[in-house]
């Protein structure tokens, strides 16, 4: 093969090349395989500076929570814009005082019940909204393979049968639709990969931002039910 040939073997084997002159079934595989690792990558990007600013808030709600500052002036402070992560449990169980207290005659039986479930329903509110778009990776880290793997075999496939028409067994004659074929499989690992990384890693992220939560919500809770004791221990006393 004389030096023209082969940089001709080579721009036939080019990815674009490999891409065009696939099947139809394979180049839908493709386009397909494309277009789910692009989705992906945008729910990573999204995903990422959601967990940073979440990081940064409850960073910063902790601080202020523990720094002595009232919990009256902190629920008026907090209520006033868009709250996310422990902030949000702050102003639910908080405003589940405040009506509480703001009904005359009402009972404080049940009131620490009450607390704890809105606490666990905020907790599970933010978990989903963590966890949405995380499915899409799961799936795409599942399936990305196996729908790369059903683009190959089809190529293969078609190579074959394009052989049987030619009777031309010459590698020069194979080797071209063998490549776009596996190209397929090539398409599905690089969506399946980061997908699956990503995946296991944002998961344990948003295992560590509930455990987080949860344990906020136990130290507010016991807050909060000290001071129901108190009320219920002053009505006691002026009862008596």
């Amino acid at each position: 093969m004389n030096p023209a040939d082969a940089a001709g073997a080579v721009t036939e084997v080019s990815i674009m090349s490999m891409f065009w002159n696939a099947h139809l079934v394979v180049k839908i595989v493709m386009i397909g395989l494309l277009s789910s690792s692009v989705w992906c990558w945008a729910i990573i990007i999204n995903k990422t500076m959601l967990f940073a600013k979440t990081r940064k808030a409850m960073d910063r709600f902790e601080q202020v929570f523990w720094s002595g500052q009232s919990l009256e002036e902190l629920y008026q402070t907090s209520s006033q814009k868009p709250t996310i992560g422990m902030a949000s449990c702050f102003v639910a169980a908080m405003r589940e005082w405040k009506r509480s207290f703001q009904n005359v005659g009402a009972s404080f039986m049940g009131l620490h019940a009450r607390l704890e479930k809105v606490l666990d329903v905020s907790i599970a509110r933010e978990v989903e909204k963590l966890e949405s778009g995380l499915l899409v990776l799961a799936t795409v880290a599942s399936t990305a393979p196996f729908v790369g793997l059903f683009g190959t075999v089809w190529g293969i496939m078609s190579s074959f049968r394009s052989i049987a028409a030619s009777k031309n067994t010459s590698l020069a004659v194979i080797a071209p639709g063998l490549a776009e074929a596996l190209f397929a499989t090539a398409i599905g690992l690089f969506a399946a990969i980061p997908a699956l990384v990503f995946f296991n890693n944002l998961q344990g992220m948003v295992a560590r931002f509930q455990a987080r939560m949860e344990s906020f919500a136990d130290e507010f809770s016991s807050i909060l039910s000290r001071q129901i004791d108190q009320h219920v221990g002053g009505e006691r006393d002026r009862a008596a």
